[in-house]
């Protein structure tokens, strides 16, 4: 692994850090739209005194921290999508790739990062009854101890499944300022969650967790997108089942899918879809700062009692 001198400094001072998935860039917006998400996300974070570290592959080398010369050499590429199963292979080739939620929470555990930002996580994909389709996110949260921040699962997905499921592998999922789970570019989907009202709270419940019970799973965090980007409900479905349509007519599935998808969506909403992620990912980013900060907190008064 390589380290960007400020990621570097911050965990050597044990500053808080906040770890940003590189796919949302590089497979979730259209150029140069993720450059705009990038400088918004990291900015947040920056703006709420804690450190962003972008988590990429550029020659097989893991960069935590990328930096924005290489970033905008790996979005311009062809670049892998690097999930954990496919880590050791990425490195081997020494490929160029961005990693997923479940490859960036198992990097940035390993180098003590305890809180990741992105848009939605992966989960159950709608069939996965049959198709047994379900995102490597979602075991990676089962065995990993930090907090991901997130709005939700990706709309595209089957929200209640990928509840349910999360439920199942012993995930704590919390609402935060809300009552239901988030639908990414909705607010809810009607599906209760734990309500908690500050990032104090989230950094408590990952302390007692994590030090106390000694559960070593994560913390995810649904934080609903922006009021006024939110899109309503009965338009996304509608814009999703013609996706859906579209994408089965061509015969698209497996690890293409979700890239198609999104893509169909950003088209037929005119850049809708577009402006609800990055507006949602900058306020991901905002509030894991302030959580990353929170739990530093924590951990220190923790330590001096201790």
């Amino acid at each position: 692994m390589e380290f960007s001198e400020e990621v570097q400094v911050a965990l050597e001072k044990r500053e808080p850090v906040v770890a940003l998935e590189s796919t949302i860039f590089t497979h979730g917006l259209p150029y140069p739209k993720n450059l705009e998400a990038v400088h918004f996300m990291e900015s947040a974070v920056r703006k709420e005194g804690a450190v962003p570290a972008v988590i990429a592959l550029v020659e097989g080398k893991i960069k935590v921290g990328i930096s924005h010369p290489e970033l905008e050499e790996l979005l311009r590429k062809e670049c892998e999508k690097v999930q954990v199963s496919s880590l050791a292979l990425a490195v081997k080739k020494k490929a160029y790739g961005s990693t997923t939620v479940s490859a960036t929470i198992e990097i940035a555990n390993k180098v003590g990062i305890k809180v990741m930002a992105t848009g939605g996580i992966g989960g159950v994909h709608r069939g996965g009854e049959s198709t047994f389709d379900i995102s490597q996110d979602l075991t990676s949260l089962a065995r990993t101890p930090i907090c991901v921040v997130c709005s939700g699962a990706k709309a595209i997905l089957d929200l209640p499944r990928t509840l349910e499921l999360l439920e199942t592998l012993g995930i704590t999922v919390l609402g935060f300022r809300t009552p239901t789970f988030p639908a990414f570019y909705t607010s809810g989907s009607g599906l209760k969650v734990p309500l908690v009202s500050t990032p104090e709270d989230v950094a408590e419940i990952m302390h007692i967790n994590w030090e106390v019970l000694k559960i070593e799973k994560a913390v995810l965090v649904g934080n609903p997108p922006p009021e006024e980007k939110e899109l309503s409900e009965f338009y996304v479905e509608e814009l999703i089942r013609k996706a859906l349509q579209a994408a089965e007519k061509l015969k698209i599935s497996g690890k293409e899918l979700t890239p198609f998808l999104l893509s169909f969506l950003e088209k037929s909403s005119g850049g809708k879809t577009v402006e609800t992620n990055i507006a949602l990912a900058e306020s991901n980013a905002r509030l894991g700062a302030k959580i990353a900060r929170a739990f530093l907190k924590i951990k220190t008064e923790s330590g001096k009692k201790g």
